[in-house]
């Protein structure tokens, strides 16, 4: 791929090739839309929008479903809280992909309830009811409040995010999410009888196979939407296996808005604000990462204003999230490799899959009918998935200059330090709560690492001109940093 400018002189180039040939001027050319702006056909839109919503959707009623009961709600006030959360994740994405004035990276971004704040609002919650959820809300509004005014400042960081940054922090995130996937594949719920059978991770390994051999026989469009149709026939598939539940289809309403404050005004402590507030400055960290990540798989890098407005969406959808009930939203990283491994970039698609979280929030038996798809079948997809996202990583990697300077160290050092809550999930159990926010994610804490790394060896202390090729052992930006090769 190559970067925009020259994606752009490319494509004025080529127009004024052809308008001499056809005797007009380049002027008179209409220039040539960047793939990410591109609007696809009404049906391919809508079944790549859905593919995302496929792949992002457990993920998104993961947190509701864990904290409502925490909290002390009951199954039906989880089932709307739930509900809401797709809702707002809808309109989280919206803003990414749509934008307006500065708001929004206009990339294909996924937002979504973020799972870093899953702990804290457990800990602010737990089994005090409706005051429990009203007291989270509020510290959510204003954490998002916070975000938004300081989104201007945080995304002055991207120049301290070079290609040995980048890469290990994009590398953390697909690493980071493939025991997500491993969980969904042994069944998703470690207190059932049948987690790890030998039925669900059979059913997860057929899943897998179905999706490679799709991506390996077809071609054009139906290529691309290998996983919709991995995740259509593997559910079929299950079904005699009796691992589909049909039981939430059944009780789901037809209709059903999420009343705006329905568990209640929001409430403001000061505790809970200071640890959401936290909470936000992480996923505003990993938004970073993931826009970064995303810019260089569509060919648009993410600059100091994309991220700006990233961030802006971000922080306004959460702080308006509370408004129908959900929760903050993030960046979904799961997205990410799903766009690298089909190449559809438009954030038009994206967009398609937000109305389609919209209307699954607006719509609860449509959203019963997403979840039809059993969590070992959507593991096999994710293998696939997050896979994508951590080969990208390393492809980034392989243009940082290793072999200069103290790089390859700083590799190391954050990789390392960024697998410890998998690899060791209890590690930091004596640790004070509050740090374990940021502990607890691998992805926080290796991008930490690798950024404090990069700037103590590559730039304190040195001089540009210390030694040859100082600039390509600092890790800096190339000038066009997207005539490498990306992963897709």
């Amino acid at each position: 791929m190559a970067a925009t400018p020259r994606f752009r002189k490319k494509a004025v180039e080529g127009s004024a090739a052809e308008g001499s040939a056809n005797g007009r001027s380049a002027a008179e050319e209409p220039a040539r839309k960047h793939p990410v702006d591109e609007k696809l056909p009404p049906l391919k839109m809508f079944t790549s929008g859905l593919q995302h919503v496929a792949a992002m959707y457990a993920g998104v009623v993961a947190p509701p479903m864990i904290v409502g009961p925490a909290v002390g709600l009951s199954a039906k006030e989880t089932a709307f809280l739930m509900g809401a959360s797709l809702f707002t994740a809808g309109i989280a994405t919206l803003l990414q992909t749509l934008g307006f004035w500065r708001i929004g990276a206009r990339l294909p971004f996924v937002n979504g309830v973020s799972f870093a704040g899953v702990t804290p609002m457990i800990a602010i919650g737990k089994d005090r009811g409706h005051d429990g959820i009203a007291v989270i809300f509020g510290a959510i509004i204003v954490a998002g409040l916070l975000g938004f005014v300081l989104a201007p400042y945080f995304c002055k960081l991207v120049r301290f995010f070079p290609p040995v940054v980048t890469g290990t922090v994009i590398t953390l995130i697909g690493v980071s999410l493939l025991p997500v996937a491993f969980n969904w594949s042994q069944g998703g719920n470690a207190t059932a009888d049948d987690y790890g059978s030998m039925t669900n991770i059979t059913m997860a390994a057929v899943t897998l196979l179905i999706v490679l051999a799709l991506r390996k026989l077809l071609r054009g469009f139906l290529q691309q939407i290998a996983i919709l149709l991995g995740l259509v026939i593997g559910t079929l598939i299950a079904i005699p296996a009796g691992i589909t539940d049909f039981g939430a289809l059944g009780d789901a309403d037809v209709v059903g808005f999420p009343t705006p404050f329905h568990f209640g005004a929001p409430q403001f402590e000061a505790a809970a604000i200071i640890s959401m507030c936290i909470v936000m400055l992480v996923c505003m960290t990993e938004s970073t990462a993931d826009m970064l990540a995303l810019g260089k798989i569509v060919g648009r890098p993410a600059d100091e204003r994309t991220i700006e407005g990233g961030l802006r969406a971000d922080t306004l959808g959460s702080a308006v999230s509370p408004l129908f009930n959900g929760f903050m939203c993030s960046a979904f990283a799961q997205n990410i490799g799903l766009v690298a491994m089909t190449k559809v970039r438009s954030r038009f698609v994206v967009a398609a899959g937000g109305a389609i979280l919209v209307l699954l929030g607006l719509v609860p038996v449509a959203a019963s009918v997403i979840a039809l798809v059993p969590l070992p079948v959507l593991g096999g997809a994710g293998i696939v998935l997050f896979g994508s996202v951590a080969a990208s990583g390393i492809q980034t990697l392989a243009t940082a200059a290793l072999e200069k300077g103290e790089n390859a160290l700083i590799v190391a050092a954050a990789v390392g330090i960024g697998l410890i809550p998998i690899a060791a999930p209890g590690f930091y159990h004596a640790f004070p709560e509050d740090l374990l926010v940021v502990l607890d994610s691998g992805i926080s804490t290796g991008c930490v690492v690798a950024i404090v790394l990069n700037l103590a060896f590559n730039h304190w202390g040195r001089t540009p001109d210390a030694e040859p090729g100082a600039e390509a052992a600092d890790g800096e930006q190339p000038k066009d940093p997207m005539a490498l090769p990306v992963a897709h």
